[in-house]
């Protein structure tokens, strides 16, 4: 079941988040039941001058979790460049979750200011992570900047609303083959995380579908139920769809 991107693998191939929660005591147990050994941090919501106060990094196991910063809020590729810079400065990481946002609204990423990005932070070193939409030829182009995997989101972030582009998720996943498929945006529940791993996807990233669960902690476990039931039933391949039955014992060799 283990996960690798760039030079590093990954026990889980479920990548959780670490905004929404009421408190951060509950982002770390949820952590923990997810089973997650990844996470991302929003490098612009984390206090890194003021170590003296308290910060969502103080309830993260850097030794059994990997840190992986990102860019959110950020509008335009010079911003994310800076933000991507910071988060390396700090001691963060080399790797960062690549967002270039270019509707405040609908969050949809802007494609001009994410290739940019990507081919300029790619050459400094960093290992990117793009979030992008679901277009095959620009995840190509995305692959030739030097993202080491490609994030396409399945919904708006934080809808809920589930798999709404199981197509173009498929052509993905059949197209690209060098570098991860990790699905980012749009899971709602357990079901829609197993429905993303069945398609193909490498891993899928998550947060406010568990932030904002009733029960966030039994959230957590449950999606990293669904993940594994995701990817067992890829890697077994699914039966084939037929118009009409097939009966489960068949009649061949029955004596009359």
């Amino acid at each position: 079941m283990s996960l690798r991107i760039a030079d590093r693998e990954f026990r889980s191939r479920l990548i959780v988040g670490t905004g929404k929660y009421r408190s951060f005591q509950q982002m770390k147990r949820c952590h923990e039941r997810s089973g997650a050994d990844c996470v991302t941090v929003a490098v612009r919501r984390v206090n890194l001058t003021d170590r003296s106060t308290e910060s969502l990094l103080d309830y993260i196991d850097r030794e059994k979790i990997f840190l992986l910063p990102n860019t959110a809020g950020c509008y335009n590729a010079e911003d994310a460049i800076r933000t991507a810079r910071l988060g390396r400065e700090v001691g963060l990481s080399n790797w960062v979750k690549l967002e270039v946002i270019g509707d405040e609204k609908t969050l949809f990423p802007d494609n001009q200011g994410l290739l940019e990005a990507t081919r300029v932070l790619a050459k400094e070193g960093f290992v990117v992570l793009p979030y992008t939409n679901d277009d095959l030829v620009f995840a190509r182009r995305l692959i030739d900047a030097g993202a080491a995997a490609i994030m396409p989101l399945a919904a708006p972030i934080g809808s809920g609303l589930g798999v709404q582009n199981v197509n173009n998720l498929k052509i993905l996943r059949e197209m690209i083959t060098s570098v991860p498929l990790i699905v980012d945006a749009g899971v709602g529940t357990a079901s829609d995380a197993a429905v993303a791993m069945e398609l193909g996807a490498d891993a899928i990233l998550m947060n406010t579908a568990i932030a904002e669960a009733e029960d966030p902690e039994k959230m957590a476990e449950a999606m990293k139920l669904g993940v594994e039931a995701g990817r067992l039933a890829f890697e077994a391949g699914r039966m084939p769809r037929r118009l009409y039955a097939s009966a489960s014992s068949p009649l061949a060799g029955v004596v009359r």
